[in-house]
């Protein structure tokens, strides 16, 4: 169990009130380290410093359920994924050009319009009025010569020019969150979680026809809504041998299987599944993880072997080729902590290869990045209109 200490008010010290919104910020960092732990701790805070939540309760950042327990309210989920969107995702202060998008004019990069020439059928709209003006003037230059000086500019169908416009697709996109035991190391399930939150937060305002789920892997796997994946956390370590042989029926698994394995062909498995009904024709995985995987499946069993195995390993890519092979671009996202771990990146390799997706390597804090790098390459799909 974490502890958390807050610092009391004394007379000597100089005291400034904070409102509900930057009381909360300061909570929503700790929530996102050690989610339900720290909402329990909250219910236990002596009386005197009830008056907090009593505050966050009122501007609707928390609220309790029909046991009396304390939530995030939906209120309190969308600032904590606006926050870690705006830290993790957004450019607010100005640097060198790069390539994203400020509030500042000056150097950078001009993006030039792509136009082409009417044709019978196109928007008025889409008419590019300087562009088809010089057309005619140019024109008009040209037949001076044979017909003398145009005391009026006449328009010709051919002098007409309209922006190009391209088909916008949709994307379905299934974040898998390795929720292994090694994640709570070196904070790297911390950033995992707000690069999960901000991505989410990312698509519900900049592409909201998209789909995107989280799903949190293990030895098994779970689906991660909004509240969920604010207070998920690592699976605690409960074998701590040198050597893991374990075999057990998914359907129905023992009272204290152990949780903290690396299952990610499971995780494919599902997340394939869910893409196919959702009837989107572009349609992404994205994996975070951390470590080789250490479980797989044979029919109806859970395998688990550690130290990772050569078995465990074909099981995964044999998955993730089927993604491929049904249209399913995948990306993973290795978080390296230590360079000298070197099985993770050939794993990594021989996926990306297996199923012509995606190999990302990456630090934690570097994680927000490598991620949406990987967001963008799976749904960048353009295509002219009507052609």
């Amino acid at each position: 169990m974490p502890l958390f200490e807050f610092q009391r008010y004394h007379p000597d010290h100089a005291f400034q009130s904070l409102g509900a919104e930057k009381i909360f910020d300061q909570l929503s960092q700790h929530l996102l380290e050690h989610g339900e732990h720290l909402l329990r701790y909250l219910q236990r805070l002596p009386q005197e410093d009830q008056y907090l939540i009593e505050q966050l309760m009122r501007a609707g950042y928390l609220d309790k359920d029909e046991h009396g327990r304390l939530i995030v309210t939906v209120q309190g989920l969308r600032r904590i994924a606006q926050k870690a969107l705006q830290e993790l995702f957004l450019t607010e202060r100005r640097d060198a050009p790069g390539r994203h998008e400020t509030s500042w004019r000056g150097t950078g990069e001009v993006q030039p319009e792509e136009t082409r020439p009417y044709q019978f059928g196109d928007s008025l709209s889409l008419i590019v009025p300087h562009e088809t003006l010089k057309n005619a003037l140019r024109r008009q230059a040209q037949e001076f010569h044979r017909l003398g000086p145009h005391r009026q500019l006449h328009l010709a169908e051919q002098d007409f020019v309209v922006t190009e416009t391209y088909h916008a697709s949709q994307c379905a996109t299934i974040v898998l969150l390795d929720m292994s035991g090694s994640m709570g190391r070196a904070g790297k399930f911390f950033q995992a979680k707000r690069v999960a939150l901000a991505l989410r937060e990312l698509v519900r305002q900049r592409y909201p026809e998209d789909h995107l789920e989280v799903i949190g892997f293990y030895t098994f796997t779970t689906p991660l809504p909004d509240r969920a994946l604010l207070l998920a956390a690592p699976k605690e370590v409960s074998i701590f041998d040198s050597r893991v042989f374990l075999r057990f029926p998914m359907d129905n698994p023992p009272q204290r299987a152990p949780e903290h394995f690396t299952n990610i062909q499971a995780a494919l498995r599902v997340a394939r599944e869910r893409l196919r009904r959702t009837g989107y024709a572009n349609r992404q995985i994205v994996c975070i993880t951390d470590g080789e995987p250490t479980a797989h499946l044979e029919g109806r069993d859970i395998v688990l072997l550690y130290p990772p195995s050569e078995k465990t390993a074909r099981c995964t890519i044999e998955e993730a080729v089927r993604c491929q092979l049904e249209g399913i671009h995948v990306s993973t996202v290795a978080l390296i902590d230590d360079p000298f771990y070197f099985g993770l990146t050939r794993f990594v390799q021989r996926l990306a290869a297996a199923c012509r997706g995606i190999a990302v390597y990456c630090s934690a804090d570097n994680l927000a990045s490598g991620v949406l790098e990987s967001f963008h390459a799976g749904r960048r799909v353009r295509r002219t209109w009507g052609r």
